[in-house]
């Protein structure tokens, strides 16, 4: 690790000291290079393979999957969804499916906790589904939702899994230790989630009967331990909110999509899709964050240019092309983003 660099990981040891934080990783590029790769969990059991269950920071990475067929011409972004899901009734276009504005954040009929391991169910009920709004006239985070839109659309297109499709034709070529649906071997790498707080997963519902409720606790469990600790968490493909990656690896996706799609000499997106993917697609009001949001292709973009994603819980990943870095953080311990916040401002005071 550079020097100038030390204070972010005195700052990361800090945490773990405190008790602020109880199991994570951290991973800096600056420069186009690896500055910082740090892992720890105060009991020395944290390895460089720990995998962890980073929520919505595995939406922009289900995104870039429909994307990447995108990229290659085999459906448009403002095509129906229809045209490539047949039956799907809501009158969404791809991209407004891409940028939350499809109208579609909860599932609408009320399913079991096991039904996470149902894709087809749940896509059937997605497809059957009333908008709660007119498709591309506001944002609502698709909280759970997000990954069974792209990622049947994934599968009506090319015929895989979104799992499959990620580890086939992103994960393998850029060497990302990342996935949905884990096997039993990976499962055997995943950090088991905890609360920083036990009122955590209650405060993050919201009001009863809210639309955050809706979205969030539908299908029940995806916030409690008992299920996301679970195989069978572990092992279903809900890409809105499980995917299961390392630090290291999610600093080597931004980092390849700051390069302009090209990883360690192996391209996979086009400059040009790149560009599209982190423009501002949607600027305005979201219902389910209750304040504003800029939406891009999957991510969200900041007001200093930088577009990644955070997820429930604390853990992020995102490009900062101004400043020069990327930064991913996969944390087990589920808390609000004050570490992450306190990380970035001492990592801009040593560039």
């Amino acid at each position: 690790m550079p020097d100038r660099f030390a204070p972010v990981r005195d700052c990361f040891h800090d945490l773990l000291a405190i008790g602020r934080e109880t199991g994570a990783g951290l991973t800096i590029w600056y420069d186009g290079h690896p500055v910082v790769d740090l892992g720890a969990d105060g009991r020395g059991a944290w390895r460089p393979d720990t995998l962890v269950n980073v929520y919505s920071v595995g939406k922009p990475v289900a995104a870039l999957c429909l994307l990447l067929l995108v990229d290659r011409g085999r459906l448009d972004l403002d095509d129906p969804v229809a045209t490539h899901w047949p039956g799907f009734r809501t009158p969404a276009t791809v991209r407004q499916v891409l940028s939350h504005t499809a109208g579609l954040p909860a599932f609408p009929v009320a399913r079991p906790a096991e039904a996470v391991a149902d894709w087809e169910l749940l896509c059937a009920d997605l497809a059957a589904a009333d908008p709660e709004w007119e498709p591309g006239s506001v944002a609502g985070e698709h909280a759970w939702t997000y990954g069974h839109l792209v990622g049947e659309l994934v599968r009506r297109v090319d015929g895989r899994s979104v799992g499959r499709f990620l580890a086939e034709e992103i994960a393998d070529p850029w060497r990302l230790d990342l996935g949905f649906g884990l096997g039993a071997a990976d499962q055997r790498r995943c950090a088991d989630l905890s609360y920083g707080d036990p009122t955590w997963p209650v405060r993050m519902l919201g009001e009863p009967g809210s639309l955050r409720a809706r979205a969030l606790g539908n299908p029940p469990g995806g916030l409690d331990l008992a299920v996301v600790n679970s195989p069978l968490w572990r092992g279903a493909k809900v890409p809105a909110v499980n995917l299961h990656a390392t630090a290291s690896a999610l600093a080597r996706l931004y980092a390849g999509l700051a390069a302009g799609g090209t990883l360690d000499g192996v391209r996979l997106f086009s400059p040009e899709l790149v560009a599209e993917a982190t423009r501002v697609q949607y600027d305005g009001p979201d219902l389910m964050l209750d304040r504003r949001a800029c939406w891009t292709l999957g991510m969200q973009r900041e007001p200093d240019g930088s577009w990644g994603m955070g997820g429930i819980g604390g853990s992020s990943a995102w490009a900062d092309p101004e400043r020069g870095y990327v930064f991913a953080y996969a944390t087990a311990h589920l808390a609000d983003h004050d570490r992450v916040d306190e990380l970035v401002e001492v990592l801009h005071s040593c560039l």
